[in-house]
């Protein structure tokens, strides 16, 4: 017995020991975003004890040291803690990356593990990170084989998008925009040559995920708009539970990326005086004299003794700022779920006279009616207002100060800017006495009902609605350029349309346990209305009165209506066998009012596949590879970005002698038909180590024919072109993305996506031979757009006179490089490409207890810049435009070697086009940068407070390169034919280096 009592005291010790040990641990569970995660499971590991966080994200256990709470939740990958010392353990966990996330795709989503295209998703964290006014602008470097540059620095500045290069000589180039199944009008409707980005208009805050549909097998369910690649824009929707409220709000400051070295006003008087004496002999003084040139531009300031030396330059790129501020309400029940936003935006160039103000408000409200019908509404509204500035080409426009000398004073002692003796036409008149004023209103609208008829099939029907209103008003005062007609004033309004209707069928079951089938039968049915009125007049009795009812004559006038639809018909399949052998085919009919009545209608078929190798029997178990799945596509799209009626002949009104008359304007070509593009694709995305390293490889093809293209016809014929289908042209590249988790343990993260793209374009087949535009070409056999110039070849030691190489063919094929001091002995060469063949992307995302740091570089080679303005601001003094300091060192005596020839004031010697103003652009850019610290939870929860995080955002803040111009970037924003003049810079602006503090609330 005394045993038995001793034995029994011991197990009662050591069970009250044991469970004195044990003790209540509570936290909280965040996910990235520092928001409460509501229903995330956690349990002691080896047993069904356990709990669930609530609607803050709070949590309580009783656990003993040493055990092990696993945390798991839908969507996120699974976490682990064990239990020490601490009564607190906080939990950030991070989203499941794998490969069963969900991705929208045409006219639906689908499992990523299933997608067989080449699909590149953007998140909206990567999205709403950095605080830009421009949607495209956030997406810069996050997708291999897309290119996206801003053509200049203007806060309007027209942006282009190439997914996989050029694939259209005289069609549009740009993708169709899709959001939340709209197709978007995507058209400038800018009343000059300098195009106002169409997108501008909305608020990248709104916005939940965007996909790039690169390869022609997911593209092809958008047909006839599919060849330059689609983008899917999703907005943001509400969940249900805990209504949310977010804010997110910053301010910050700009300046240029670079600015040029340019001469001061003594090295001016230097260099021209030595050009003018080269010219007409140094006792020719007529420059320096009393009285002379330099004593005009100087304005009555004695510039020998450097009263005057302006800097023009600083005059027109200044300091520039910004702020960001959006708000949104979001929430709902298991029925309802909605999501109010509300952004405000103001820019402000640096390029001077040049800001930006947007208004928007968001509506996204989804029903669920029944068990059967689910109902939604997307409304987004915007009001932007744009302060304009001349085109690039234009005396008006700010950059082209930095022609004017720097012995000109920029104002007048009455403070009036100067424009009595500046070589041009002083810009600071158009600010002191001048308006340009753009409004955009845009109105997008879609709505949906969805009924399922069965468990596995459902219909579905969308009615979208976009309506981009955009009013101008010009205004030059009698102080202006319009000084001779005592003022000038235009006005111009557009109004966009587009209705699109979309009605179609999914069926989704699976059979025999493991084969899945999806299929999708539909139609859509798009019209789009344009309406511009425009005009102008001249003649105001005050500069106070600056619209066009003042004019004392209407000087133009006129109004245009137009409009064109789509009418298509589509179906997709999608089967997968075993969860991995997948197939997929889709085929669209679409008809288009903007060809002949016989080439109307085309077809557009697709099909792809893919394999997961990981899921076979031999890989089973594989500690090293997570996934490996081999993919292909095939698939035919096509282009119709021409005139809506370019297959008609056309004929318009107008006066004669004041009797009205009709004459034809236009030749028709009844048989113009669809540009096609044929692309195949060969993709294989790889996993390693529990996906810690993935990524895809891809090689594409894409092969258009039938180009749309403008084709020059004799003048004889009365008409300057035709629209034709005419050649051919390829693009090839490779695709490499790899993304790595490289450290993820309790404190510290880091994740880095890189991504690395090739680009060969050739034009095939020009059956009319070249295309020369300007300092372009289109020839078959190279790239199309190449630079076509005489060869520069430097200056001769001995008289300083500009080289060029003859070029010249000779009997074996070769090219003659000798050299000539005569332009006209020597030929125009191909010489460079507009587009880079290299392109790449560098992400890297950190978090560090509540740090968190984010960057992206962007890096793109291959291509170069011709510089049109190159001749007048690096000219050896040919004219009288202030020169670059290069120019310093020109050859001036015998036995010099420069690249600069002599100067030559008002002689030709160098400044023609050729090679010399040819650069190549590569560079390597620190696109964004985002640091932020996000204050702990049980710190924020105090005032109600789920998150609070302040951050710091840069964009463009490094860039790298050899280029010695503005920006490698920064392009020509008035091209005559916009297609073919490409890569060309002329006092175009670069872009703003921008720096932003800001935060983000959430309660």
């Amino acid at each position: 017995m005394n045993i038995k009592n001793y034995l029994f005291l011991g197990l009662f010790l050591i069970s009250t020991i044991v469970l004195a040990q044990e003790k209540e641990i509570s936290g909280a569970v965040v996910g990235e975003n520092g928001l409460p995660l509501i229903g995330v499971n956690i349990i002691i590991e080896g047993t069904t004890r356990g709990t669930q966080t609530d609607f803050d994200g709070n949590y309580s256990i009783n656990a003993n040291p040493g055990d092990i709470l696993v945390y798991s939740f839908v969507g996120f990958g699974t976490e682990k803690r064990t239990v020490g010392a601490e009564e607190v353990i906080n939990v950030q966990m991070t989203a499941d990356n794998s490969l069963e996330e969900v991705v929208v795709v045409g006219y639906g989503t689908q499992s990523k593990r299933k997608v067989t295209d080449n699909i590149a998703s953007i998140s909206e964290d990567e999205i709403n990170n950095i605080p830009i006014p421009s949607l495209q602008g956030a997406l810069t470097g996050k997708a291999a084989g897309v290119q996206i540059t801003q053509i200049n620095g203007k806060v309007e500045g027209g942006v282009k998008m190439r997914i996989r290069g050029i694939s259209s000589i005289s069609s549009s180039q740009e993708p169709l925009y899709v959001i939340d199944g709209m197709p978007l009008i995507n058209d400038d409707e800018s009343v000059s040559q300098a195009p106002i980005n169409p997108l501008i208009s909305l608020n990248p805050n709104d916005i939940a995920s965007i996909e790039i549909l690169k390869d022609a097998s997911s593209a092809a369910i958008y047909g006839a708009r599919g060849t330059n690649g689609v983008v899917l824009i999703t907005t943001k929707s509400g969940k249900s539970g805990k209504t949310k409220i977010s804010m997110n709000t910053s301010m910050g400051w700009s300046e240029p990326t670079n600015t040029l070295d340019w001469l001061n006003a003594e090295q001016y008087v230097e260099l021209f005086t030595e050009a003018s004496a080269n010219s007409y002999g140094a006792e020719d003084t007529w420059l320096t004299e009393e009285g002379g040139y330099f004593d005009w531009m100087a304005n009555g300031l004695d510039w020998r003794n450097g009263e005057v030396d302006t800097d023009w330059q600083s005059l027109a790129l200044v300091d520039g700022s910004v702020q960001d501020h959006t708000i949104s309400i979001s929430g709902g029940s298991e029925k309802t779920t909605f999501f109010l936003s509300g952004g405000y935006n103001r820019t402000e160039a640096i390029v001077r006279g040049n800001d930006l103000e947007r208004y928007s408000v968001r509506t996204n409200v989804d029903h669920k009616a029944s068990d059967r019908l689910n109902v939604g509404v997307n409304v987004g509204i915007s009001k932007t207002h744009i302060s304009r500035i001349g085109t690039d080409n234009s005396f008006s426009t700010p950059l082209q100060a930095i022609a004017q000398s720097p012995l000109s004073p920029a104002f007048l002692e009455n403070g009036i800017p100067n424009n009595e003796s500046t070589i041009y036409y002083n810009f600071l008149m158009q600010e002191y006495n001048g308006d340009w004023d753009s409004d955009i209103f845009r109105v997008l609208f879609n709505t949906y009902a969805e009924y399922y008829l069965m468990e596995e099939l459902s219909f579905r029907s969308e009615f979208g609605y976009d309506n981009n209103n955009q009013t101008e008003e010009y205004f030059a005062g009698s102080l202006t350029e319009s000084a001779s007609t005592n003022g000038y004033a235009d006005a111009n309004a557009v109004q966009s349309d587009r209705y699109s209707l979309s009605n179609y069928f999914t069926y989704n079951t699976t059979f025999v346990e493991d084969y899945d089938l999806e299929v999708v039968l539909g139609m859509s049915f798009e019209e789009s209305a344009r309406k511009r009125q425009f005009v102008a007049g001249t003649g105001f009795a005050s500069d106070d009165l600056q619209t066009v009812d003042s004019a004392s004559e209407i000087i133009d006038g006129f109004s245009t209506r137009t409009k064109y639809n789509f009418l298509s018909y589509f179906s997709r399949a999608t089967f997968s066998l075993f969860d991995k052998y997948l197939l997929k085919a889709s085929l669209r009919y679409d008809g288009s009012s903007r060809f002949g009545a016989e080439n109307r209608y085309g077809w557009f078929p697709a099909a792809s596949a893919g394999w997961i190798i990981s899921e076979e029997d031999f890989f089973d178990n594989s500690e090293t590879i997570s996934l490996l799945k081999l993919r292909g596509s095939w698939g035919v799209t096509g282009n119709a970005g021409i005139g809506n009626f370019a297959s008609l002949g056309l004929f318009t009104g107008g006066a004669y002698n004041k009797i009205a008359t009709l004459y034809p304007s236009q030749l028709g070509n009844p048989d113009l038909k669809w540009e096609r593009t044929d692309q195949v694709d060969i993709g294989l995305d790889f996993g390693f180590f529990n996906n810690r390293l993935s990524g895809e490889v891809d090689y594409y093809v894409k092969k258009t024919n039938d180009l749309l293209l403008n084709q020059p016809v004799p003048g004889t014929s009365g008409f300057p072109s035709i629209t034709r289908n005419v050649g051919s042209m390829a693009n090839r590249g490779f695709e490499f993305v790899l993304n790595t988790k490289n450290f993820t343990s309790e404190d510290f993260k880091w994740d880095t996506s890189f991504n690395l793209s090739t680009l060969d374009n050739e034009v095939t087949d020009l059956p009319g031979g070249d295309i020369v535009s300007g300092v372009n070409i289109v020839r078959e056999g190279e790239t199309i757009s190449s630079f076509y110039l005489v060869e520069y070849a430097g200056v001769d030691p001995a008289n300083g006179d500009a080289l060029f190489y003859k070029n010249t063919l000779l009997a074996d094929g070769s090219r003659d490089r000798t050299t000539t001091a005569s332009y006209n002995e020597a030929s125009r060469v191909v010489l460079g490409s507009p587009y880079p063949d290299l392109m790449m992307g560098l992400t890297n995302t950190m978090y560090f207890h509540n740090f968190d740091l984010s960057f992206t570089f962007q890096g793109e080679w291959g291509s170069s810049l011709y510089n049109s303005g190159g001749k007048f601001q690096s000219g050896n003094a040919r004219y009288e435009d202030n020169q670059t300091v290069d120019q310093l060192d020109r050859w001036q005596q015998p036995g010099d070697i420069t690249d600069v020839p002599q100067a030559r004031m008002y002689s030709t010697n160098g400044q023609q086009d050729s090679s010399r103003y040819l650069e190549e652009s590569d560079f390597i850019r620190l696109r964004n940068l985002a640091f932020g610290y996000t204050f702990p939870f049980e710190w924020t929860q105090r005032f109600s407070v789920d998150r609070l995080r302040v951050y710091f955002t840069g964009v463009n803040l490094l860039t790298f390169t050899d280029y010695s111009g503005y920006d490698p970037e920064s392009t020509y924003d008035n091209n005559g034919n916009f297609n073919i003049n490409v890569g060309e810079t002329f006092y175009s602006a670069p872009p703003a280096k921008t720096y932003t503090i800001g935060l983000n609330i959430d309660i």
